[in-house]
């Protein structure tokens, strides 16, 4: 019997995606399309065992070596940072990571920016490199309106399409950086299965190219 590969999928439509791409790379599991609420799926003949998780918790399962391999937001990398290989951008998910604030907002650096995020040490890398004197106000959801209620001066947050920052009457001042899924590894993994990952990571490349 084939060594199983542990393969973490972040839920949704991403996740999806991401499948489809492990399949063309030799490593389908018909079940994973049947309709149910079961969250492992395994096919012994590929030797590859997937499951369903958080997003953000694809990096967890694979730093502490419940997944060999997954697939995690830039953002979730650079906000964590776990100790993890990150083998391959794949180009899917892509939105990026921005300042935003109320239209007609003036920077006083006179006086703390004060910037409402979920993205605690993103934000402080961030203004730390610009020698910005911040004061960090975490939160977990609706971000957009911090600045509206006058909670913070400016938010930093995932932008995709931009649509619900104009609704709210907020732009986009700064770009921080560009964020899309990364095909990550577990460093033991690589080590030990390391030719089942490279024959994935070569079919993603060369999926990618066609793609282009």
């Amino acid at each position: 019997m084939k060594t199983m590969l542990n393969v973490a999928l972040p839920k949704g439509r991403l996740g999806e995606k991401v499948y489809a791409m492990f399949e063309t790379a030799g490593f389908p599991c018909p079940s994973i399309k049947e309709n149910n609420r079961k969250l492992i799926f395994e096919n012994p003949e590929c030797g590859v065992r997937y499951f369903w998780v958080k997003p953000s918790d694809v990096a967890i399962y694979v730093e502490r070596g419940a997944a060999d391999i997954g697939v995690a937001g830039k953002d979730i990398l650079l906000e964590y940072q776990p100790d993890v290989y990150e083998l391959l951008d794949l180009n899917l998910g892509k939105c990026r990571m921005c300042v935003a604030a109320k239209s007609g907002f003036r920077d006083d650096t006179r006086r703390q920016l004060r910037v409402a995020t979920k993205f605690t040490n993103i934000a402080q890398n961030y203004y730390r490199s610009l020698g910005r004197d911040i004061d960090i106000i975490h939160l977990n959801g609706s971000i957009e309106i911090a600045p509206i209620l006058g909670l913070s001066d400016v938010i930093v947050d995932i932008v995709e399409t931009g649509t619900t920052l104009k609704e709210n009457d907020l732009l986009v001042y700064d770009t921080i950086v560009p964020i899309s899924a990364r095909l990550i590894s577990n460093k033991a993994s690589y080590k030990f299965k390391g030719s089942q990952i490279d024959q994935i990571i070569r079919s993603m490349n060369a999926q990618m190219e066609e793609a282009r």
